[in-house]
């Protein structure tokens, strides 16, 4: 058996813990049962927004007779896009490799517990007395052996399809819907509610829903009741308001969540406990059940983010390695829909204000007062804010429109120094920068506050 101070399972985010406490001389073993660097740069946001770049800019020229511009395209090198894509995959494993110091060991292959200390990888027995589980999560199976997920698009090492059915309502799905259709694959996107990103706000969620729908096929209250492959293409049989029709397309993809890894680590042999959906249990500084085993990440099912799961690992660092004794209490959780249109959110909603019956007044504003949002010639942009009127406190902020995940950071900022809505209402913009968008909707909220108050 070897001995460790330190055993982390899941090299994602957790391998920045792998690289500081090998830098301060403790004996780290690492395992990975897939590629270092875990879902996020192999397989999740990274790829796919790299994929995205390649949508933004077919359907800019798409969309150029918005700007009086005549322009088409001639070709759209499919291959090429996918290979550039691959290849930037093919070296993460490597980069992230050569981040470790003669200190951190790599295993890799699948770890399993045998005891609370004890580790199994490789049929070699590891142990330490502080474990660390980052496994994260993968996507739900489909009910088809041939259908894809998400971990089949990244790499795509399969002939690239000239249609795709995609089912599904959340952000995968539509980032995905989007890049397909604007590269010219026939897209066809499966929901089974009537709502895309229904847990945005709901005037969000209807914007986007009016206008993604005006450049993807999307057929809403649709299930699929039957799967035929026939060697060449997929046969659906769908469920649609109550009626049957059938739908052919050469790839199918199911983008209808993700669930725990758990599963894979024996935990029985230990005192770890799950929640009802196999996600570890722990408390406000990381740890299990079980004594000196942390969980970080999505493996523990609270904050299903890349960002979050960065926060959390930087902060049980400090933990372990610098004696840090306060919790880690996240102030906010920001998060972002890369598809056009683009979404940005942050905070509670008003569907959840009204749910936990929070006081709040709200307003939303479009976003004409810049100069530099007019000249995209769209429309429907809009902030919407969301303020405790007792306090002037932003309870959230959800935004619609080009580069909203880069204008929300200044609401973001606002809310982590000094939570105050006035100080978005009273700083200096750029003129006409996009971010300026946001000066009329501090205003109108702080108005509401004002009326709210003198009732």
């Amino acid at each position: 058996m070897k001995t460790y101070d330190l055993i982390i399972i899941g090299a994602g985010r957790a391998s920045n813990l792998a690289v500081t406490a090998g830098k301060n001389g403790k004996k780290v073993a690492i395992i990975e049962k897939s590629t270092l660097g875990g879902t996020c740069p192999n397989r999740g946001c990274v790829p796919s927004k790299l994929l995205i770049g390649y949508a933004h800019v077919a359907r800019a020229i798409k969309e150029s007779k918005r700007h009086f511009i005549n322009a088409t395209i001639n070709k759209i090198d499919l291959e090429k896009i996918f290979e550039e894509t691959n290849n930037y995959i093919s070296k993460i494993d490597p980069r992230y490799a050569s981040r470790f110091n003669e200190n951190v060991e790599i295993f890799k292959g699948t770890a399993s517990f045998v005891s609370n200390h004890i580790v199994k990888v490789n049929n070699q027995e590891l142990t330490a007395p502080r474990i660390v589980i980052a496994t994260g999560t993968k996507p739900i199976k489909p009910p088809h052996e041939k259908a894809w997920t998400s971990d089949d698009i990244f790499p795509l090492n399969k002939k690239i399809p000239s249609s795709i059915t995609i089912v599904g309502s959340g952000f995968i799905a539509c980032e995905l819907a989007n890049f397909f259709d604007a590269v010219g694959i026939k897209t066809k996107l499966l929901v089974r509610s009537e709502k895309v990103l229904g847990n945005e706000d709901i005037d969000i969620s209807n914007i986007f829903k009016e206008e993604f729908s005006k450049t993807l096929d999307i057929s809403f209250k649709t299930t699929i009741k039957d799967i035929q492959h026939d060697g060449k293409q997929f046969n659906l049989t769908l469920n649609n308001n109550e009626s049957t029709i059938t739908h052919s397309s050469e790839a199918l993809l199911y983008a209808i969540g993700r669930e725990s890894n758990s599963d894979s680590l024996n935990l029985q042999n230990t005192s770890i406990q799950t929640n009802e959906r196999g996600y570890i249990k722990r408390d406000e500084f990381f740890e299990t059940t079980a004594k000196g085993v942390y969980v970080v990440g999505d493996a523990s099912g609270e904050h299903m983010l890349q960002h979050a799961a960065a926060y959390e690992v930087n902060h049980l660092s400090k933990i372990l390695l610098n004696g840090y004794d306060k919790p880690l209490t996240f102030k906010y959780m920001p998060h972002a829909v890369f598809t056009e249109p683009e979404v940005a959110s942050v905070g509670i909603t008003e569907q959840k204000a009204k749910e936990k019956n929070i006081k709040y007044v709200s307003t939303t504003t479009n976003w004409l007062a810049s100069a530099k949002a007019i000249s995209t010639r769209l429309k429907y942009p809009v902030t919407k804010i969301i303020v405790d009127p007792t306090n002037n406190e932003i309870l959230g902020c959800h935004m619609i429109g080009p580069e909203s995940s880069t204008m929300m950071h200044q609401v973001l900022a606002i809310i982590h120094i000094d939570n105050n809505i006035n100080n978005l209402k009273e700083m200096l913009y750029i003129h006409p920068a996009l971010s300026e968008a946001l000066l009329p909707a501090a205003v109108s909220v702080v108005k509401e506050i004002e009326n709210y108050n003198n009732k």
